[in-house]
């Protein structure tokens, strides 16, 4: 019983030594390096003044950034769950491309009401070729917690999925996605999607909001 304090120094020393060890590797992480890069580069566009009155140029050039760093089909796989293995390699190879168009018009739709917010990298997880990297948001009002999901494909790490606020994108569109094959039709689904993306590429065409 004597050695037990000795033991339980021991064990907090080595915790001690290992989250210095640790946010030591997370400041220098090609991992996080590689998303805030892309992020960097995201906001740049948002905030280019030649962008200010060309819509359509901001939504490409946000397009682009956000393609290097997303993996799609990752994103489909999950999104579509068992649905994806019933469907031919032509109707994955087709919804892919539906999916990419919805992710980027959406997310790039998000990410022009930037508002000069704040963006800690707080933390990251990896797990083989599995990585988490936590952000958070920092607004005036609010903070709001983002996490990347990452996954090794190439050689290279990509987002294949975010969770906002404890909420998973990918869990979100699983949902959704499901809910109208089951009662619907992967057809209709596919409809619904298409119709989607016309309204969100015919917002991105609109006037530019003062």
């Amino acid at each position: 019983m004597k050695q037990k304090p000795f033991f339980i120094y021991c064990f907090i020393v080595c915790m001690i030594a290992s989250l210095v060890i640790g946010s030591v590797c997370f400041g220098d992480s090609e991992i996080t390096g590689k998303l805030k890069s892309t992020i960097d580069k995201v906001i740049s566009i948002v905030k280019d003044e030649n962008f200010k009155k060309d819509q359509k140029g901001r939504r490409e050039a946000l397009r682009k950034a956000i393609d290097e760093r997303f993996d799609y089909r990752q994103m489909v796989i999950r999104s579509l769950a068992k649905n994806w293995n019933s469907r031919s390699d032509q109707e994955r190879q087709e919804f892919i491309s539906l999916f990419k168009s919805l992710l980027e018009n959406s997310y790039a739709s998000k990410l022009e009401a930037y508002r000069d917010e704040k963006i800690n990298y707080v933390g990251e997880v990896v797990k083989g070729e599995y990585a988490l990297v936590k952000t958070e948001v920092v607004r005036q009002s609010s903070t709001v917690g983002v996490d990347y999901k990452l996954i090794q494909t190439d050689g290279d790490w990509q987002v294949y999925d975010f969770v906002i606020e404890g909420v998973s994108m990918i869990r979100n569109y699983r949902s959704q996605f499901t809910k109208i094959i089951r009662n619907d039709s992967y057809e209709i689904l596919v409809e619904k999607l298409t119709a989607k993306i016309a309204e969100l590429e015919q917002g991105s065409t609109g006037p530019e909001k003062s």
